[in-house]
């Protein structure tokens, strides 16, 4: 009885590669015709191949992170860098949820920092990149190419 308690409790770590922040309600959502086993490493290519480095990525979490990326030079840079032109630099983050058997919510948020202040945490600096701007536009052609590979459940008449 105590092995098994042991196996149990080893195999519900609490650690988790999510942050600890939800996202922010202008965030593009859709609901995708994969599990979030398929969504993930989908995503974590598709981001790449755009020239965007990931910071994070994980199967198991549902989720990815890129590092600030500058949209107007197309380089990553890490959290401890300089990021040169905070108005053109963006981070990604994909959050894959189950939704019914076989389907993901899929949620991926583009945010920028209009400041920085070293004494504040990251998220309270960052805001939500406009409807218009590069990066919102790199979130919805990522999701547009997601649904093209993974699939969108059928519209349903109304």
């Amino acid at each position: 009885m105590p092995l098994a308690l042991v196996a149990f409790g080893a195999a519900c770590s609490p650690s988790t590669t999510r942050p600890d922040v939800r996202p922010f309600p202008q965030a593009l959502t859709a609901v995708l015709t994969a599990p979030p086993g398929v969504v993930v490493p989908a995503i974590d290519s598709l981001v790449q191949a755009r020239g965007v480095r990931v910071k994070r990525a994980s199967v198991i979490d549902g989720y990815v992170e890129s590092d600030w990326y500058d949209t107007g030079t197309g380089h990553s840079y890490g959290d401890r860098q300089r990021v040169p032109d905070l108005k053109q630099a963006v981070k990604l983050r994909c959050w894959a949820d189950p939704y019914v058997p076989g389907e993901t919510l899929f949620t991926i948020e583009v945010a920028y920092r209009p400041r920085v202040d070293p004494s504040r945490v990251e998220r309270d600096l960052e805001a939500v990149s406009p409807d218009s701007s590069p990066g919102r536009e790199l979130a919805q052609h990522l999701l547009d190419d997601l649904k093209k590979r993974v699939g969108t459940p059928p519209a349903t008449p109304q």
